[in-house]
């Protein structure tokens, strides 16, 4: 893969002509993790990206829609020996999903359970007012020798990244994130070869229209900005980066 831009976090099945989206990928050059929200949705994801050079397709079971889809975690564990990436998966403690906390922890107890039984998974994480809590679960079924967790749109404290950098995680960036002064700060003080990039688009704006994978390159400006460096060199660190993160991985769907 030539140096360029990358986009660990991005919803191409919910954009409005989802196939023209993984083909904007591929002309682009970005690499991008498209995530999914329910495993009912992956097949279709997996079979648009299964021949491209820059996109994979994460399986996935949303914390914010477990407490209507729990029942799909059979299918979901179904479909993962087809896959190395899983997302959108983890925890959503906001008010309006906290009543359904606890089933949302047995359902990412067992996701991590089986990334972990299997070996080699990379895990894209959510974990909106529960980071603790991902932590404790990730400590507990996910060592780093059995699979990376990527925590997407990080909004822990300083303590908490410490902790995830020792646990192995890696964290996706967000132009949005970078807008905030507490969370720049917080990301920063991240070592830069856990960095990665990400729009969470299309529930991100740039210019008022859905942020597209390309724009990613804002979160690239942002990061040299933030550390003082050419928007070259994190590009192709945010590249190194992935390279080490997935390894053979980088070459399969």
């Amino acid at each position: 893969m030539r140096p360029g831009l990358v986009d660990f976090h991005c919803h191409l099945d919910l954009y409005p002509d989802h196939s023209a989206a993984v083909e904007r990928c591929e002309r682009d050059g970005v690499f991008t993790l498209t995530v999914t929200t329910t495993p009912r949705a992956w097949p279709r994801n997996y079979e648009l990206v299964s021949a491209t050079r820059y996109v994979r397709a994460a399986l996935g079971l949303h914390p914010q829609l477990v407490a209507d889809r729990a029942h799909e975690i059979g299918l979901w564990e179904e479909l993962l020996p087809r896959t190395s990436y899983v997302g959108e998966v983890g925890l959503d403690a906001s008010p309006r999903f906290y009543k359904s906390f606890e089933t949302q922890k047995e359902v990412f107890a067992r996701v991590l359970s089986l990334c972990a039984a299997a070996g080699d998974k990379i895990v894209t994480a959510h974990s909106v007012r529960a980071t603790k809590v991902v932590l404790d679960m990730i400590e507990q079924y996910m060592p780093p020798q059995r699979g990376r967790v990527v925590l997407h749109w990080f909004t822990g404290t300083a303590a908490e990244a410490k902790r995830a950098v020792d646990l192995g995680c890696y964290f996706s960036v967000n132009a949005e994130m970078l807008r905030n002064e507490k969370r720049a700060a917080i990301t920063k003080a991240l070592p830069l070869d856990r960095v990665l990039t990400e729009t969470d688009g299309p529930f991100t704006m740039t210019d008022n229209r859905p942020t597209a994978p390309s724009d990613v390159w804002i979160a690239v400006e942002g990061l040299a900005r933030l550390h003082g460096v050419p928007p070259g060199t994190i590009s192709t660190m945010i590249v190194q980066n992935l390279k080490v993160l997935l390894g053979r991985r980088l070459i399969t769907a």
